[in-house]
């Protein structure tokens, strides 16, 4: 069954519009993000689905001073000693089956050579990779924990809880970008943020005001189509 992806503007809705528009920010602005805005993305992303209420999600919010001492902290273990860190749990395997291993190459090509750098550019590649460790330089650094006692199950509401988290960012005129990389660096975070013994650092997220020059030339990531991914049943 073809399905009709050719809905116009006109039809979506609000939360379409910023589920479509909501894109992985890697350049920002310098200005300021306020607590109010913070506080009621947080309200509102606590909505997130989770099975029997457990909310397994915990997130420790950085700016200023604090994002500093973390970001400076990060940045000099990943130039000094980043072979002697790694994260908690495998994000990917190591060999990715088709197609995922494609569209991983994809991504790269298409990332990369929206800035510039050419495949066999390690240096170039290697310097964008370290902006990781500032977040960015977008002005708030999350940090997203699990207790690692919870099973594969809180990990998928620990995942609409970040998502809700991007969503209201997006709502807000905010960009975000979420980050597996600094979860490598856990032994670091933990050293500069008050971490309980349980807590599996997951992920970062940057946000803040994304730079408008580049979201003019930034490239649309292809997604697949629905016939890629979906199996319906009796339409």
């Amino acid at each position: 069954m073809a399905v009709d992806q050719t809905k116009s503007s006109q039809e979506l809705s609000e939360v379409e519009k910023i589920m479509m528009s909501r894109f992985a920010n890697r350049f920002y602005l310098n200005r300021e993000v306020d607590l109010e805005t913070l506080t009621g993305i947080l309200s509102a992303a606590r909505y997130a689905g989770t099975g029997a209420n457990v909310q397994p999600w915990r997130v420790y919010v950085t700016t200023g001073a604090a994002k500093t001492a973390l970001t400076d902290a990060i940045t000099t273990v990943h130039e000094t000693a980043s072979g002697e860190h790694s994260s908690e749990y495998r994000y990917l395997p190591d060999s990715l089956p088709e197609p995922f291993a494609s569209r991983r190459r994809e991504f790269g090509s298409v990332f990369y050579g929206s800035l510039n750098i050419n495949h066999d550019d390690v240096t170039a590649r290697a310097a964008q990779t370290a902006r990781n460790c500032r977040f960015f330089d977008a002005p708030i650094g999350l940090i997203f924990t699990i207790d690692r006692r919870l099973e594969k199950g809180s990990w998928l509401d620990l995942g609409m809880f970040i998502q809700n988290i991007m969503l209201a960012a997006k709502a807000r005129g905010l960009d975000t970008c979420t980050q597996e990389f600094l979860s490598r660096y856990h032994a670091v975070i933990r050293a500069n943020l008050p971490l309980a013994p349980d807590e599996l650092v997951v992920c970062s997220m940057a946000m803040g005001f994304g730079d408008p020059e580049w979201a003019k030339r930034r490239p649309q990531m292809p997604k697949a189509s629905i016939e890629e991914f979906a199996s319906l049943h009796g339409f």
